[in-house]
């Protein structure tokens, strides 16, 4: 197991994502952040409060639950999204830890077009592995990993859910 990006990494990496988002989208109008549980949700509270901090606006961030819209053995029926507020005209950014296939993005843009139709859905991901099965490409990313799909997997610990910011990359043996 190596580590990648520690604690000050990450910080850093999400403080140049939220300024990125602000200078594309001129300013934080319109944008609600909607992360992909579980780590995913709490990198995007993140992201909402540093454009708090950059623009003093609070931008809406909710919990997207991609389980009941996936292509695969992971699909679940019981959709436990948290989202107060409304997609429709919002420019919706989803954020999730790690983007692999892109299967899991697809499934969450089905779940946000099930809401309404966005003005435009932007992709913000910690961590970029390559390794796509969908056309899907990220419109921010904290760090490109290239990494081997069938040997390595990348370990997202972030300090909401494990105990502790890092990135890691390991060999499949030792994720067992």
């Amino acid at each position: 197991m190596k580590k990648i990006l520690g604690k000050d990494d990450i910080r850093r990496s999400l403080m140049r994502i939220s300024h990125e988002i602000l200078e594309r989208n001129k300013g934080a109008e319109d944008i609600v952040l909607l992360g992909i549980y579980t780590r995913g949700y709490y990198l995007a509270k993140r992201i909402s409060e540093n454009i708090k901090m950059i623009e003093g606006v609070a931008v809406p961030v909710g919990g997207l639950d991609v389980g009941p819209f996936r292509d695969d053995e992971k699909k679940t029926k019981d959709d436990k999204s948290n989202i107060n507020f409304e997609v429709k005209n919002k420019i919706v950014i989803l954020v999730d830890d790690v983007l692999f296939t892109g299967r899991t993005i697809r499934a969450a843009m089905d779940a946000v077009t099930s809401r309404g139709r966005p003005k435009f859905i932007q992709l913000a991901v910690l961590v970029d592995r390559g390794h796509r099965e969908f056309p899907i490409r990220p419109d921010y990313v904290g760090k490109n990993i290239p990494s081997s799909k069938e040997r390595e997997t990348i370990k997202v610990r972030i300090s909401e859910v494990d105990g502790e910011d890092s990135v890691y990359i390991l060999d499949k043996e030792e994720e067992q």
